[in-house]
């Protein structure tokens, strides 16, 4: 039977060896909470860090400036990347794709053509150019027009991407409205993470679409 001295020297070894960790691994830290799917939160908070300013000047804009698309692989570029991601039982010439099956998320479509759908941009190059890349150099900009990291390009009807152009959402919206949320969430994350800034109604624009979230 211990007495009370020894269970106190116990005690004490044990806070010891767990100090020192002898009694086993650092718990690890705990996750930095992030918002539920879909609620929009880190979009709010992310578009209350982007710099609001006018809309800059379109002079000397070209979509040249912005070299697009870049080869991924022989006789096969970035188009043909992203077809291949968003599309379904693609079919594939090489690395080129020549058939599947693709659902517009703007406007609800299908198209089993390649050549009817386009790859958009969700941010617009030319929007770009007004809000911050006019003073990048044009391997930055390609990056910007090639990037498959964020969520800046998708592939969509060539009707409601012509119909987009270079509109923000003050201007333009997906047809279809169960998108907004998305479409909203995507846009400020292009924008943040390119350090782009927006206009006051870009800014209102997107608020109102993410209060739907």
């Amino acid at each position: 039977m211990r007495t009370r001295s020894g269970q106190r020297a116990s005690v004490a070894a044990l806070v010891a060896a767990l100090a020192l960790g002898v009694a086993g691994c650092v718990p690890p830290e705990e996750p930095e909470a992030t918002p539920p799917p879909g609620d929009g939160g880190n979009a709010v908070e992310q578009l209350s860090q982007l710099t609001v300013a006018s809309a800059g000047s379109m002079k000397g804009y070209s979509r040249d400036r912005f070299p697009h698309w870049r080869d991924t692989g022989k006789n096969c570029d970035v188009r043909d990347s992203i077809l291949q991601r968003d599309g379904k039982d693609v079919k594939l010439s090489g690395c080129n794709v020549v058939g599947g099956r693709w659902e517009s998320v703007y406007d609800g479509r299908s198209a089993t053509d390649p050549s009817d759908v386009d790859i958009d941009h969700t941010v617009p190059l030319a929007n770009a150019w007004r809000s911050g890349a006019n003073e990048w150099d044009n391997a930055k900009r390609g990056d910007f027009a090639n990037d498959t990291t964020r969520p800046q390009l998708i592939a969509v009807s060539a009707s409601s991407n012509r119909a987009k152009g270079d509109q923000d959402p003050s201007q333009w919206k997906p047809a279809n409205r169960s998108y907004w949320c998305q479409y909203a969430k995507d846009w400020v994350t292009v924008k943040h993470h390119w350090r782009l800034t927006v206009t006051t109604a870009e800014k209102a624009g997107l608020t109102d679409m993410l209060e739907g979230c």
